[in-house]
């Protein structure tokens, strides 16, 4: 299991207020975790996308920390996650208290600290559709340099296992769970005649010609809230693969945003 050197290494929240001007320079990198809550499945926590996002930040703060400058943010615990709303426990921004917010802690940041680079790292896939239009009103509004990287599509790295187009809760969500918080993992929780459906997801989920409002509860796209291959043929090591896929992919984007001038 991956874990950071130390709960105050590279954290903003462990710093007293006179370091934030020693430790943070306009050069600095400010890492902002942005996740869900919301069902994935019998087997896996409601804090599925914000547990991704947030370990995810340390891992890159742990490999590039010192070389860019990286400062982990606390996570925003909440996206847009109205597609799970059927389900007990999901809990849903609309767009403007998403927007709203997201700039309130972008401008928060800006003032209280000499840095102008913020990466966000974004864990739920319902999040992308909104985070690409805000970067360029947060840019245009706030004057800084800024990129969202979304761990698990940033990796190239496919399990064999991996037959079903990989939704929601799937094997491959499922094996960076197990590697990041296998306690929380609870395959026994499935039901023993599980079987995988999602023979709409690819018409109405990730045809790019057309958008639907879809739901994960709908049983010709999932099957238990999951939208993708078995949970079950998961494992730890796919999962540190894929981690370890997007750690090395995010040194590109990385080198690219702290060149970057404006």
């Amino acid at each position: 299991m991956i874990q950071a050197d130390g709960p105050a290494a590279r954290q903003f929240g462990w710093l007293a207020a006179p370091a934030v001007l020693t430790e943070l320079t306009t050069e600095s990198v400010l890492c902002l975790p942005i996740g869900s809550h919301e069902q994935h499945g019998p087997h896996l926590p409601l804090n599925t996308d914000t547990v991704i996002a947030e370990r995810f930040t340390a891992m890159l703060v742990q490999r590039y920390g010192e070389q860019h400058d990286l400062w982990a943010l606390p996570a925003i615990p909440y996206g847009l996650s109205l597609e799970h709303a059927w389900a007990p426990g999901t809990v849903s921004l609309r767009i403007a208290s998403f927007m709203s917010l997201l700039d309130a802690v972008v401008a928060e940041y800006l003032r209280a600290t000499p840095a102008r680079r913020i990466l966000i790292i974004n864990g739920h896939g319902g999040n992308r559709g909104i985070l690409e239009p805000a970067l360029y009103e947060l840019k245009r509004k706030h004057a800084f340099s800024v990129c969202v990287i979304h761990p698990a599509s940033l990796s190239a790295v496919r399990s064999d296992s991996e037959t079903a187009p990989e939704i929601h809760a799937g094997i491959r969500e499922t094996a960076i769970m197990l590697e990041l918080a296998p306690d929380n993992v609870h395959l026994d929780r499935l039901p023993a005649d599980f079987s995988v459906c999602g023979a709409e997801a690819k018409r109405l989920v990730l045809d790019r010609g057309t958008t639907w409002p879809w739901t994960s509860g709908d049983s010709t796209i999932a099957t238990c809230g999951v939208i993708g291959g078995d949970p079950r043929e998961a494992t730890a090591d796919a999962g540190r693969a894929i981690l370890d896929g997007a750690l090395d992919a995010a040194g590109h984007v990385l080198t690219h945003l702290t060149n970057h001038r404006q």
